[in-house]
């Protein structure tokens, strides 16, 4: 099983950018690293009319799209949807997986908060929640905290979480 770290926060507050940017990080360590995205909202996911569309419109449970170096996947929503789960179905190849969002899921997390965005933490300690990205000093003291530029550092803090 690949290691899996959820990134979490409140909308606007950095974690995309914070998952680009260590995804970077890792792949200049030559570390195989998949991502998983929670989405709040509706997304077609293929395009109507298309071959591998009709095939999940005609019953396949999943449908395979392969270019010349590139592969799509589209699936049926299993009966759970939690990180654990879908990196363990999907994503055997990777040596780590970076969820983004999935704040009430099980697992390892770390929260990206800043003072400008004016909300509370959406996790604590006992949803599982290891460190801080943050301008924020007084928020879960008893945590790391790394500044948002640190990727260094909290790639390192990543790799040696066990």
């Amino acid at each position: 099983m690949s290691k899996l770290l959820i990134v979490v926060g409140h909308s606007g507050s950095g974690k995309t950018t914070l998952v680009e940017k260590l995804l970077r990080e890792f792949c200049a360590r030559d570390l195989r690293v998949a991502t998983i995205k929670h989405a709040h909202h509706k997304v077609e996911l293929d395009t109507p009319g298309k071959d591998s569309y009709r095939y999940k419109r005609a019953g396949a449970v999943m449908s395979m799209l392969v270019t010349t170096n590139q592969l799509q996947l589209v699936a049926d929503a299993v009966e759970s949807r939690e990180p654990e789960q879908l990196a363990a179905r999907f994503l055997g190849e990777a040596e780590l997986v970076l969820a983004e969002g999935f704040s009430q899921s099980k697992g390892a997390k770390i929260e990206v908060l800043r003072r400008a965005i004016g909300k509370p933490p959406r996790c604590s300690i006992e949803d599982g929640l290891i460190a801080l990205v943050t301008d924020m000093a007084e928020v879960y003291p008893e945590l790391p905290h790394f500044a948002l530029e640190d990727v260094e550092g909290i790639a390192r803090f990543i790799l040696e979480q066990p």
